[in-house]
């Protein structure tokens, strides 16, 4: 790919930020290395770097939450993604939230502020 992404300026990995194509909603961010972006590339949904696991992670494999990619943007530096996608299932978050930024401070306090979609305890067995 011409002008390709700079995964070593962050030790291999660069930061995702996944928004719902339709409305603009940020629903998650993740990280991509080569491999995940490549096969994101190929099967044109989303497939991320899990750090706390070491491995690829097919977003949705489990929960069937799969993200169909829309469009890809890339920052001006080559070393973020914006990824526009369609969340089938409704939810993007492991917690069982729509988006993964469901909580919000106010008067200093942490607030739930989303929209629950599953029980992870169901889905995550």
């Amino acid at each position: 790919m011409k002008n390709q992404l700079d995964f070593e300026k962050q030790g291999g990995l660069v930061p995702v930020i996944v928004q719902d194509h339709k409305t603009g909603e940020v629903l998650m961010l993740a990280y991509m290395n080569q491999q995940s972006f490549e096969e994101t590339l190929k099967t044109k949904t989303a497939c991320y770097y899990s750090r706390s696991r070491n491995t690829l992670w097919r977003k949705g494999e489990q929960s069937g939450n799969i993200q169909k990619i829309e469009e890809i943007r890339i920052d001006c530096d080559k070393d973020t993604i914006l990824i526009k996608v369609e969340q089938i299932g409704g939810a993007a978050c492991h917690t069982g939230y729509r988006s993964c930024f469901s909580w919000k401070i106010e008067d200093g306090s942490i607030l739930e502020d989303g929209v629950k979609v599953f029980d992870p305890r169901e889905v995550y067995k």
